[in-house]
């Protein structure tokens, strides 16, 4: 390489979504890049092949990839910062970002910044379709969906809606959101941070540069990280103070507020619990700091019925009902969903449990739970945490779980599929799981 591609080459490390996003952005630039991944076969070879064949590919192990010539790596958000290579680039000096942190450097619209352990795919679905029924332009995606990168259009939107994991943030330093959230933080991904805090500390990056910040006052970890910010709107569970976002019980039922004005009757809503009643509070607080109509907002959040494997009621038999949360990949969000039903609840959990203490889940169980069925590689684990407070049973595969939930159920139970943990032991991805456990209880309920 002469010196002058040397001061142009980019390495984009991983050849998944987000680091195909990044070939054709660098591409369009006319910017030299070259790409890698560790995989024989990564999932964007033969885009790369067709599209990109002034472009240099390596496949292997990294340890074998010369950094000679290369000024900027970009890491695929699925790739952590720890890897050899990476900490190796960095002892030199060699920047290293990620495809968030391209696009913030490229943006020229407000940008709406989403992150948190539970609820981002639907607080960011949602806010999506309240801009549209504004009549507003918008670009949905980021982690759920299209990659930033491929969003940017011209003309650009009214707004771009991304949500944000803690890896996509951990390589994102000029992200400048009009509004920012940490919608919540329970233990996730522990198998990749130190600890709690370290996780927490990732996610609060979202708000650095953010002109409007909304905060959950629910959850400690989060209302700490606002004690610093300006411009915050909150939003929780209970009674707000003026001009802030909340629940209040009236005249039987729960009503979404802002301050003491009445919205929505929680009942209005077709998504389920109260974990879903604080997501749609959180899109309401978003909205004002755009100035959205609360009319279209309230229209939009009426006509969401949720996104697959998420707190979905797929069957009703005998008064029991029988809820799809699959994505409940963390203890967090099977938490919030338990935390959500009115109802006792029989269990279903396990998989891979990503390093955490199951014993976070103690308080969730023993409120609600009358029963849990356990599968998959951290079974156990989660019943030595909680068997003390509830009768467990093992099983070996999702089929024997439905059939002796259905030997446990009485008029008035709630069966839910609510993993606390990822699916990749025992399946695909997390809405494999979630199909079989739905074809399950409709072959054992018909």
């Amino acid at each position: 390489m002469t010196k002058q591609q040397t001061a142009t080459t980019t390495l984009v490390l991983g050849m998944g979504i987000s680091g195909m996003a990044c070939a054709r952005y660098l591409s369009k630039q006319n910017i030299k890049f070259v790409m890698a991944d560790t995989r024989a076969q990564p999932p964007g070879l033969v885009e790369f092949k067709t599209n990109f064949v002034n472009s240099d590919l390596y496949l292997g192990d990294f340890a074998n990839l010369s950094l000679d010539g290369i000024d900027r790596i970009v890491l695929s958000p699925g790739l952590a910062l720890e890897l050899p290579i990476v900490q190796s680039a960095l002892a030199q000096g060699i920047e290293v970002i990620g495809e968030i942190e391209l696009f913030a450097q490229a943006v020229n619209a407000p940008v709406v910044a989403i992150t948190g352990s539970n609820g981002k795919s639907t607080v960011t679905t949602l806010f999506g379709l309240m801009i549209a029924a504004a009549n507003r332009s918008v670009c949905v995606g980021g982690n759920l969906g299209t990659a930033a990168l491929d969003l940017l259009t011209t003309p650009a939107p009214t707004a771009y809606v991304l949500e944000l994991s803690s890896f996509q943030l951990e390589t994102t330093f000029s992200l400048k959101p009009e509004v920012a959230i940490v919608l919540n933080v329970s233990e996730d991904h522990m198998d990749r941070y130190v600890d709690l805090q370290a996780y927490a500390d990732t996610k609060a990056r979202i708000y650095k540069y953010a002109k409007f910040n909304i905060v959950n006052r629910d959850d400690a970890v989060v209302k700490a990280m606002a004690e610093k910010l300006s411009n915050v709107i909150s939003f929780g569970l209970d009674q707000p103070a003026a001009q802030q976002y909340g629940l209040s019980f009236i005249d039987e039922q729960n009503y979404l507020m802002r301050g003491n004005e009445k919205l929505l009757a929680v009942s209005e809503l077709k998504i389920a619990g109260l974990h879903n009643a604080a997501n749609v509070l959180a899109c309401l607080a978003m909205g004002e700091a755009l100035q959205l109509p609360m009319t279209a907002m309230l229209q939009a959040a009426r006509e969401f019925a949720g996104l697959p494997h998420r707190c979905n009621l797929v069957a009703q038999y005998k008064d029991v009902r029988f809820y799809n949360d699959s994505k409940a990949t963390n203890i967090g969000a099977a938490a919030a969903a338990l935390n959500g039903m009115t109802q006792p609840v029989i269990l279903i959990a396990g998989g891979d449990g990503k390093g955490a203490d199951f014993k976070t889940l103690r308080e969730s169980v023993k409120n609600k739970v009358k029963a849990i069925i356990l599968l998959g590689r951290d079974a156990q684990h989660i019943a030595d945490a909680v068997s003390d407070l509830t009768q467990c049973y093992f099983v070996s595969d999702m089929q024997a779980a439905v059939a002796k939930s259905m030997t446990l159920m009485t008029a008035g139970d709630v069966v839910m599929l609510s993993p606390a943990c990822a699916s990749l032991d025992m399946y695909r991805n997390y809405a494999h799981r979630g199909d079989e456990f739905t074809s399950c209880v409709q072959a054992l309920t018909q």
